[in-house]
């Protein structure tokens, strides 16, 4: 049975890929969570369910999020790719810095970088510059496409399955959710050796897309494919499925970024600081087979007559 650890850990985004994670490990190692979300659902009530303290709030609101902080050891800050990251950072730092958080981990995206053309890119790399410059001991996490995304993108035609996607024969290795909430776990409960580093995150195998569909083949049994697209067919195909302009301005220059090299990749940050092994992407499908029993939600399908 785990010991219990007095100190409590404050978690963003904590219905999302990550944080839902990192909630239940840190709950299953003893320690107090509060867990941040933006609204009371079902995922929300899931994580009461296991012994979080739930909070619902706005990261851009700096009264909920003061109000969140009070008697936080540690926080994750967790932004979706949605307007108002710049502003979400800089109420996180000062709401942080006010209530004596110790440490924070941030989570960033590989293409973060000063020259980046995608906007949610370069605000990921201010916002690390800014909470460089808190008391906070900060770590950024970096990491390449999630495993996740797979699902996502899916989509499913009878007994076979797609990829269509923009990122021509570019390579990445998929990380998985659960391994990144690994990592934050460690870091959060101990941070000092983490103090100002950037730690991109990788899976265990670098594919191509090509690849990935075979691995996923062998895990569900079905013929995957891998078909690429223009990023205008993809842009437009994300439109019309209602997604924000904001999210395709993102998706649209990231998928240059991986036809060029910025999301490949490998390393073994997740045994050393994490002290689990990744996931494969067989390993990963071969899990979740349920989700890809239908089209997943940003699923670009072929424009009628092509």
């Amino acid at each position: 049975m785990a010991t219990r650890d007095d100190r409590l850990f404050l978690i963003t985004g904590a219905t999302g890929t990550t944080g839902s994670e990192t909630v239940r490990l840190l709950l299953e190692r003893g320690h107090r969570v509060r867990a941040f979300v933006h609204r009371e659902d079902d995922r929300s009530r899931a994580l009461a369910a296991t012994g979080a303290e739930v909070v619902v709030g706005d990261l851009l609101d700096f009264h909920d999020v003061s109000a969140a902080m009070r008697g936080v050891s540690g926080a994750y800050f967790c932004y979706p790719i949605a307007p108002g990251l710049l502003d979400a950072t800089v109420v996180f730092a000062q709401a942080a810095t006010e209530a004596g958080v110790r440490s924070v981990v941030n989570m960033s995206q590989i293409s973060a970088r000063r020259e980046a053309v995608s906007n949610a890119a370069r605000q990921h790399w201010l916002s690390e510059r800014l909470l460089d410059r808190t008391p906070l001991l900060t770590a950024h996490l970096r990491p390449t496409f999630f495993a996740e995304w797979l699902s996502w993108w899916w989509g499913r035609q009878g007994d076979e399955g797609v990829l269509r996607l923009p990122l021509g024969n570019g390579r990445h290795a998929p990380v998985a959710g659960i391994d990144q909430a690994y990592v934050i776990t460690a870091v959060l409960e101990n941070p000092e050796p983490h103090d100002r580093q950037i730690y991109t995150l990788h899976g265990p195998e670098e594919m191509d897309h090509h690849g990935i569909a075979e691995a996923m083949s062998r895990a569900l049994g079905i013929p995957v494919t891998y078909e690429p697209i223009g990023i205008d067919e993809f842009a437009q195909g994300l439109a019309s499925l209602g997604k924000t302009a904001h999210l395709v301005q993102h998706l649209s220059n990231v998928a240059v970024d991986y036809q060029n090299g910025v999301f490949q990749g490998t390393n073994n940050l997740i045994e050393v600081v994490g002290n689990r092994s990744p996931l494969s992407v067989e390993e990963f499908v071969g899990e979740r087979k349920e989700a890809f029993a239908q089209s997943g939600s940003h699923f670009v399908p072929a424009a009628e007559g092509v």
